[in-house]
């Protein structure tokens, strides 16, 4: 049987950030719950999602995160994996890296 997958939703930084985890439980530190066993994407192609690619970059290398209770807005136990997001807390859209274009020149 499968490990079960979880999407988990909570707030950091004030933005709302959703990530895929295959364990969440209560933590041993009081007040915090364990979101561990990240799950990204894996691209083996040209096209890269670049909010996938920034979390993979800040959560890669997580053993566990220790989220406190009152960041979390939701955790679900889903069929399988969606995309991972990084959205504004107020207005809810996307908060998406554009690709850096070359400096105009003067």
């Amino acid at each position: 049987m499968a490990k079960p997958l979880y999407k988990v939703t909570f707030l950091n930084h004030g933005k709302v950030y959703e990530l895929y985890a295959r364990h969440v439980g209560g933590s041993s530190l009081w007040g915090f719950t364990e979101v561990g066993e990240l799950v990204f994407d894996v691209h083996e192609g040209l096209v890269v999602d670049p909010t996938e690619e920034r979390l993979r970059d800040e959560f890669g290398n997580t053993k566990m995160l220790h989220l406190p209770m009152q960041s979390i807005i939701r955790v679900e136990e889903v069929e399988r994996k969606g995309q991972s997001a990084i959205r504004d807390a107020a207005t809810g859209e996307k908060v998406v890296t554009p690709f850096p274009l070359p400096a105009k020149p003067r």
